[in-house]
């Protein structure tokens, strides 16, 4: 039986959180004047998948996930956001992270891109991660093993009504083409820096057309 990352319908991880009690799920920390909110990148794995050949014999497409987490990116002044620490875990918050983002070299790099502009650690970013994600109910059509046709304002209003508190233009959708045909292959969030759900700045841009293809898991 293929591994689907995501519960459809469902927050992020499990059903509440799951993680409380190891002690992944607190807020994130105090922001940075320079700091303006986030952008958590959804990717819709087997679309990713059957377009990038050179990650075909990553975890996430051996194992079939449906959806994985990218990242959490800082909207910031900064033009450098870079760091040289540590993008160490512990086994125990390594091990929940890697349900949602699997692949450690991945997370190094991503931390180490992205570090030099967030107010925290490298534990509490990826705490952080956890903690939106898990928040974050998804759509069933974007976790079923059949590929489907869909529309853009009909996938758009699915996640406005799973999650009501997300403004009409707090979520983006990000399309490439497939044999010709435009595919999902990511949906992008944006938060403010307490974790709220925000209206999306203009930098941040929808590429899909009124409707495309939910690639299924395989």
């Amino acid at each position: 039986m293929k591994k689907i990352s995501l519960k459809a319908t469902s927050s992020f991880a499990a059903a509440g959180c799951v993680t409380a009690v190891i002690g992944l799920c607190s807020s994130p920390a105090f922001a940075a004047p320079a700091l303006q909110g986030y952008v958590m990148r959804v990717q819709m794995t087997p679309a990713v998948c059957a377009l990038d050949s050179s990650r075909q014999k990553t975890r996430q497409c051996l194992e079939g996930y449906s959806l994985t987490i990218a990242g959490l990116l800082p909207e910031t002044t900064e033009e450098d956001c870079t760091t040289s620490s540590s993008a160490n875990l512990s086994p125990i918050q390594a091990n929940v992270v890697s349900r949602i983002m699997p692949g450690e070299n991945s997370r190094a790099q991503l931390w180490h891109s992205v570090g030099g502009c967030l107010p925290m650690n490298a534990s509490q970013y990826f705490r952080t991660i956890i903690n939106y994600a898990e928040r974050l109910k998804i759509p069933a059509d974007l976790t079923g093993s059949v590929s489907r046709q869909i529309q853009n304002n009909s996938l758009k209003q699915q996640f406005l009504k799973l999650n009501p508190a997300l403004p009409n233009n707090g979520i983006r959708f990000s399309c490439e083409s497939l044999r010709g045909t435009p595919v999902l292959t990511e949906v992008q969030v944006c938060y403010r820096v307490n974790g709220q759900y925000k209206q999306c700045s203009s930098e941040v841009i929808s590429s899909c057309p009124g409707s495309f293809t939910v690639k299924g898991a395989y």
